[in-house]
């Protein structure tokens, strides 16, 4: 029996431990070395990729044994025994792969065969790198690691399409460990280099006090309307989530304070949460940080920064404009009164105790511009950040709090980077046994080539890899297996990999591992499923609007002026009519044939197509003079209530 416990204690999620004492100070110091090696691997060294690669991945692994336990059976706030000998490990295997990065850049693999102590510390990497992404994110990932390793040993096995030449187990080790299509792939090369800096440039801001300058900014433009409440909670979310990149710490961060309002201002506890779930998810894709996401692309697709953040734009004004609409519409259902007037601070007072903290986001935003890589960009920013919090007495960033702001943004590194070498492996698997393009064809086949069922089947793969998942390991996973296939039947790159992009961070709230709505359902007290699909209904729109621009690509800005301004302008009406048929409510309560025309016609307005935006055009105008009709009979009905209740 025992022995069962702890097999199924193996396959699960590890233990985030509490650490204190001296194994608090031990993390802390390792984590503050990691940063400032980031920043002097960044600005001042000349490294070898694979010297970047190796001292990052080593020292994350360390972080990993010592702030995360094997499971919850084994909770205690000090790692074990076995917990330091992994870390040593790591530590040995960095150290030996810096010593060897040189060779191992410039091998021939045939005429340069692995050593024994090759071998042993590709292993230890590989297998590491597996148990640290098991415990800090899951074993999701985990199983599509042993998929695809699995399928490299014994697929020759297999026959027709799926089957490839058989691979030794050094070529494999090879393939997962020596190359640059396996760990020291892409995504680590991502996590280790622009990644870190740009979380540790969130890290700043948020000890800087941003945060709260957001929360207010927030609050003093939208506090005052119909409920204001959750409108700052969607404007907060989104500053903060472009920012963070992560929607659980997102909601984690800018939840606690937004919820509780929400729910004191009248909205319920599960539409609070919802908001906030779906708002600090959407973060992801505002320009123009974008939560790391353009940078990703960036790297994925060769594409440029510019074009990629021009093209996320209208998607991203979309999103909120109908979180925002579905927002006021629950207000006006439900009756919410306004906030008085005394409660909400002057704008004036707001930018005057923190106009500052725009700076940092026009630095980085002049500097990506001005063509400097993201990872010195991201350096710039913090610079910016610590030196404008000398601004104020009270914000003023001193040795202390610098260095609580990079022991954090290496905390906050772990399961990013944990996830980026977990499908490095899965990448090394699709590379070395050819699955990539086979995977292309068996898409197509299974579509049978058409557009509309590839762009589904494609959806629901990024929601199967996001489940658990951060969005750079989605992202890229999924971008290797289906984007091809995508390009191939005419999707321009751009609308291809941003369709994954988008589909890789709303998994985070889609069921039945909806990672930010589980967090904010915590928060708020509701059962998290119900959480999640009522942050699905309320981010209905980021389900949409991708397909609308991979079939209107005038939507990402492509095509002339004029057709740009239209679409945009049907999709904005799109979205309103589409969020006030979700809701139940336009100017009053809508029956059930109302809500369908609604939905109707907003999405004809959001594809932009001539016809459909006529039929939706006529849709929508019936709807509204039926509304229009009732409101001189919903006001009298009040008044004589109100009357009533007087007498």
């Amino acid at each position: 029996m025992n022995g069962n416990n702890n097999l199924k204690y193996l396959f699960s999620e590890g233990w985030k431990r509490d650490l204190e004492g001296i194994q608090l100070k031990i993390f802390a110091v390792i984590a503050f070395i990691l940063s400032g090696y980031q920043i002097w691997s960044v600005i001042w060294g000349k490294l070898n990729p694979i010297n970047q690669m190796a001292v990052h991945l080593a020292f994350i692994i360390g972080l990993s044994f010592i702030g995360y336990g094997f499971s919850k059976k084994t909770e205690r706030n000090r790692p074990a025994f076995l917990d330091v000998v992994f870390m040593l490990l790591a530590f040995a295997a960095g150290t030996y792969y810096t010593l060897r990065a040189e060779w191992i850049a410039e091998r021939i693999p045939i005429l340069d065969p692995l050593t024994g102590l090759d071998i042993f510390f590709g292993l230890v990497f590989v297998l590491l790198s597996m148990e640290a992404a098991r415990r800090t994110i899951g074993m999701p990932i985990i199983l599509i690691v042993l998929i695809g390793i699995s399928y490299a040993v014994w697929g020759h096995h297999l026959q027709g399409l799926w089957g490839h030449r058989e691979l030794s187990l050094t070529t494999i080790l090879n393939d997962l460990a020596f190359s640059f299509n396996g760990l020291w792939g892409s995504p680590i090369s991502v996590a280790a280099t622009f990644v870190f800096m740009f979380l540790l440039f969130g890290t700043f801001l948020q000890k800087a006090g941003a945060g709260e300058f957001f929360f207010n900014l927030s609050t003093t433009i939208a506090g005052r309307s119909k409920g204001g409440a959750a409108k700052v909670a969607v404007l907060s979310s989104a500053l903060f989530g472009s920012i963070s990149g992560s929607p659980t710490a997102n909601v984690v961060t800018t939840g606690s304070f937004t919820i509780p309002v929400s729910k004191r201002a009248g909205y319920t506890s599960k539409f609070a949460a919802a908001v906030e779930a779906a708002a600090s998810t959407g973060g992801s894709i505002l320009p123009p940080i974008m939560g790391s996401s353009a940078f990703l692309m960036a790297a994925v697709t060769q594409l440029s920064y510019l074009s990629i953040i021009t093209a996320a734009i209208l998607p991203g004004i979309l999103y909120y404009v109908s979180l925002l609409a579905m927002v006021h519409f629950e207000a006006l259902r439900l009756d919410l009164p306004r906030a008085k007037k005394e409660d909400i601070p002057k704008i004036s007072h707001v930018l005057r105790e923190g106009w500052y903290y725009i700076i940092p986001l026009i630095v980085v935003v002049c500097f990506l511009l001005l063509g400097n890589s993201a990872s010195r960009t991201g350096f710039y920013g913090i610079l910016a950040v610590v030196i404008i919090s000398w601004f104020r007495k009270n914000t003023r960033m001193g040795v202390r709090k610098i260095f609580e702001a990079m022991v954090d943004g290496a905390k906050s590194a772990i399961p990013v980077t944990t996830a980026c070498a977990s499908a490095g492996l899965v990448i090394a698997g699709i590379m070395s046994t050819g699955l990539g393009g086979k995977v292309t064809s068996i898409l197509l086949g299974l579509t049978e080539g058409m557009l509309v069922p590839t762009l589904l089947l494609v959806m629901v793969i990024c929601v199967l890899f996001g489940m658990g998942m951060p969005v750079a390991a989605a992202y890229i996973l999924t971008a290797m297996l289906s984007a091809p296939a995508l390009i191939e039947l005419g999707v321009s790159r751009m609308s291809a990999h941003l369709f994954i992009v988008y589909f890789s961070i709303f998994s985070a709230i889609t069921p039945p591992v909806a990672v930010a709505a589980f967090a904010a359902a915590g928060i708020s007290g509701s059962n998290p499923n119900k959480v999640g699909f009522t942050a699905v209904r309320l981010g209905i729109v980021g389900f949409i609007v991708p397909f609308m621009f991979v079939l209107n690509p005038s939507l990402l800005m492509e095509g002339s002026l004029i057709q740009v301004v239209l679409s945009f302008i049907t999709a904005l009406a799109g979205v309103i009519l589409l969020a006030a048929g979700i809701i139940g409510w336009l100017f009053s309560k809508v029956n059930l044939m109302e809500r369908v025309m609604l939905i109707a016609g907003g999405s004809l307005f959001i594809h932009s197509g001539l016809l459909s935006g006529a039929i939706g055009l006529m849709i929508s105008i019936v709807v509204v003079i039926i509304q229009l009709k009732k409101r001189p009979t919903l006001a009298k009905h009040r008044r004589g209530k109100e009357k009533s209740v007087v007498m």
